[in-house]
């Protein structure tokens, strides 16, 4: 686990707008138990708790680096509170996943997979549960107008799947009455980045699973995986990943998933050099053996 936050969002956002920030950390108070519910669901599964969250705002931070100062405070109190929503999906209640299920498009999704298998549907399509689910308990949130709230759904959403070229769901700038404007694709590839890269040991929080006891193949390999990824070190020009493992099976399956890391990689960078002001430093994923 990551213990050296540095919360420059945090602070920045204090700095700029005390009242934004004071609604941000009242959120964050309120889906400290919401976020756990996902265990109900996947008990076995690699945390998604307000620990995960935490992660992905230090990622966030570190991939803006110098470029915290180009964003204005909606934006930065937009992209914390995708970082808290983005896995709320994961631990809807049945009512909710039924409604929800409504609204979504599976496309063909059900020719391959069963309509009664409720936890892969909520995982492959969590992000959709999550931006519904941000959606109709909005209220509870004290989110200061729609647009924000527009802006924290696509966020959310974004962390997976969503195509950021789309100019009607992303926005290059996404207009407020303050004057500001919400660059919907330059922090949707933040926060779909940062959680790509939540893949350190650290995330298998001891307190909450013991590895000896799964039985399921694929938690199995999943744990490996991320129980010999020690650490995630974001420098200027690349992410790289520390392993220590002497298992050539865990190693094989820890490249193939930096090969999809990749693809998540070169899909950020076109989104945001292509359509935003900004830029992503970091091109690519290595592996180094420690």
């Amino acid at each position: 686990m990551n213990n050296e936050y540095d919360y420059a969002m945090e602070r920045r956002l204090h700095s700029l707008d005390p009242e934004l920030h004071r609604r941000f950390t009242e959120s964050v108070f309120g889906l400290q138990h919401i976020l756990s519910n996902y265990l109900l669901i996947f008990p076995t599964f690699t945390d998604h708790t307000e620990l995960h969250s935490l992660n992905v705002i230090d990622f966030c931070n570190k991939i803006i680096g110098s470029q915290l100062e180009k964003l204005n405070a909606d934006e930065i109190y937009s992209l914390l509170m995708g970082c808290y929503f983005h896995d709320t999906g994961m631990g809807i209640r049945e009512s909710d996943f039924e409604e929800f299920s409504k609204q979504i498009d599976f496309g063909d999704y059900f020719e391959t997979h069963s309509r009664d298998c409720i936890p892969d549907i909520v995982r492959d399509f969590h992000n959709e549960y999550s931006g519904l689910f941000l959606q109709k308990y909005s209220a509870l949130f004290d989110i200061p107008s729609e647009v924000h709230l527009k802006a924290i759904i696509q966020i959310s959403r974004g962390h997976r799947k969503t195509d950021l070229f789309d100019e009607k769901e992303y926005p290059i700038a996404l207009p407020l009455e303050n004057g500001n404007t919400i660059c919907c694709p330059y922090l949707s590839a933040l926060i779909r980045l940062a959680d790509e890269i939540d893949v350190a040991a650290g995330r298998n929080l001891s307190f909450l699973y013991d590895s000896e006891t799964l039985t399921n193949e694929k938690d199995i390999i999943e744990f490996g995986k991320h129980e010999a990824i020690k650490e995630v070190v974001v420098l200027d020009d690349k992410f790289v990943l520390n392993i220590d493992t002497n298992d050539d099976f865990v190693y094989n399956n820890i490249e193939k998933m930096a090969v999809k890391m990749q693809k998540t990689v070169d899909e950020c960078n076109r989104a945001v050099t292509g359509r935003t002001p900004y830029t992503i430093t970091q091109k690519k994923i290595e592996l180094r053996r420690i």
